[in-house]
């Protein structure tokens, strides 16, 4: 439920009021004090979580492929499309994103997808519960297309990993690299200034 709320304040927030960061920052702090309020009853959920050193480096080697050829093909989108957006904006947004990338994971694949696969008699098998997570993650990206369908792709690889091997760090940091460079080079679009353009 928390999640859905969570999807809707971004559609309000993000697309229609254009608060970029105010939403960011209260997301990633409200989800930062649940995380830390769920650790205080239960010392283990983080591991059940995904916040873990075990099979980080096997997640990200797994992720290592699929991220380089989203850059590499989002790079040659741009130079077909003569899309340049050279500036030093993208250094501190390829820095923080994946902290935003991680937070969206956590949603995503932690609580969505975990959840869905531990419930107990339950019909869904789990190339089932990597679609429905992936559709909803492609949703929450509404109305471009043809980001709804690069984010439902990406997820479908995202939550696989996930199920395997349950690290969230890698799935955060392929997820901030990658959409840096969708952001700036297929979709035009410069975070930084977009974090501040409220004001």
């Amino acid at each position: 439920m928390v999640v859905a709320i969570t999807g809707l304040l971004k559609f309000v927030m993000m697309d229609w009021l254009q608060m970029r960061v105010f939403f960011i920052c209260g997301a990633c702090l409200f989800w930062l004090a649940y995380v830390l309020t769920a650790y205080k009853s239960d010392h283990a959920i983080l591991k059940y979580w995904g916040f873990k050193k075990e099979n980080f480096r096997k997640s990200l080697l797994v992720l290592l492929p699929f991220t380089l050829v989203s850059i590499i093909a989002i790079v040659f989108y741009a130079a077909y499309n003569e899309i340049f957006m050279l500036n030093w904006h993208i250094i501190p947004v390829f820095l923080l994103y994946p902290l935003w990338g991680l937070a969206q994971q956590f949603m995503t694949a932690g609580l969505i997808a975990g959840n869905l696969a531990s419930i107990k008699n339950s019909q869904l098998k789990p190339f089932q519960v990597i679609f429905i997570t992936s559709l909803i993650f492609g949703l929450v990206h509404y109305p471009r297309l043809s980001l709804m369908a690069f984010t439902f792709v990406m997820q479908l690889v995202f939550t696989l990993v996930y199920l395997r091997w349950r690290n969230l760090w890698a799935l955060g940091l392929a997820h901030g690299w990658i959409a840096t460079f969708l952001l700036f080079y297929a979709l035009k679009r410069d975070l930084w200034i977009e974090l501040f353009a409220w004001f």
